[in-house]
């Protein structure tokens, strides 16, 4: 039976071939539930609304520096209760990757905790003898000499992994070199293009939805991204929300070939949808 909160929702949404009422949401983590740390006004009654309506619900995020019990602590300083098994990140969906296509591989891995305790949970030495693959993630602290060696193990026959696409992150200072910026430089190195498995990569979200038990038909994406979130949401079959709290404006959104479902102002929008306290 439909929900009350799914016919709040559902009756907004533009027509959709083989919608059925949306009972599990998947949410970007960066410009939708926080920015630079702080939690978007209206997250935390997003998150509560969610709870209360019984909906299955996962945050994903490109961010590989991070283990979901490290993710968790510090959303929880933000003033955001989201339990470790809530959150999906580029690391686990890259772990799982690399575990449907050769278990029990070899890593060279150039990254942080998050990336390399999610390849030792799924029993992945991590070498830089004659590995199966140059997995590269997110880090503060790239080093030459990592980089160095990543390229001479792809021309010695590795395959190229990389967590996201994302050229630049963010930091109190001003933006970073991020994944796909020094995934760019060992392409051009190596003339090897890497596969990169986290968002706008659908098998990220077909994953997440592989942990949620849902199905697209019956799932939503929300995001702050249109090249990211709402792209891979939409070619994963997902409805798709794009807020405007982080990084797209109205007025960029068309630009892009495709469109979100919806667009709204931010999260605090869908709580009120989803409590049914809109009319």
């Amino acid at each position: 039976m439909e929900t009350r909160a799914a016919r709040n929702i559902n009756r907004h949404t533009g027509p959709m071939r083989n919608r059925q009422p949306t009972v599990s949401w998947m949410c970007d983590m960066d410009g939708v539930l926080v920015n630079g740390g702080v939690a978007v006004p209206g997250a935390d009654r997003f998150l509560a609304a969610l709870d209360k309506a019984g909906f299955s619900f996962l945050v994903l995020t490109n961010n590989s520096r991070f283990s979901p019990n490290d993710l968790a602590s510090r959303l929880a300083d933000s003033g955001l209760a989201i339990p470790p098994e809530a959150l999906w990140t580029s690391a686990l969906a890259t772990a799982r990757f690399l575990d449907s296509q050769r278990p029990g591989g070899r890593a060279f891995v150039i990254g942080e905790a998050g990336l390399t305790s999610a390849l030792h949970d799924i029993g992945y030495v991590l070498t830089d003898r004659n590995p199966d693959y140059v997995v590269l993630g997110e880090t503060r602290t790239y080093s030459f000499e990592a980089i160095t060696k990543a390229i001479r193990l792809i021309d010695q026959g590795a395959r190229f992994i990389a967590t996201n696409p994302d050229p630049v992150g963010p930091s109190p200072g001003g933006n970073l070199p991020a994944t796909g910026s020094v995934a760019a430089m060992i392409q051009h190195a190596t003339e090897q293009a890497p596969y990169f498995v986290g968002k706008p990569n659908p098998l990220m979200i077909r994953e997440g939805l592989n942990v949620l038990g849902a199905h697209s038909v019956t799932t939503a994406m929300v995001g702050d991204r249109m090249d990211t979130d709402v792209v891979a949401g939409i070619e994963a079959g997902l409805e798709t929300f794009l807020v405007l709290s982080g990084v797209t404006r109205r007025e960029a959104i068309e630009r892009f070939p495709y469109r979100p479902s919806r667009v709204v102002d931010s999260v605090a929008d869908l709580a009120d949808e989803i409590s049914g306290t809109t009319a």
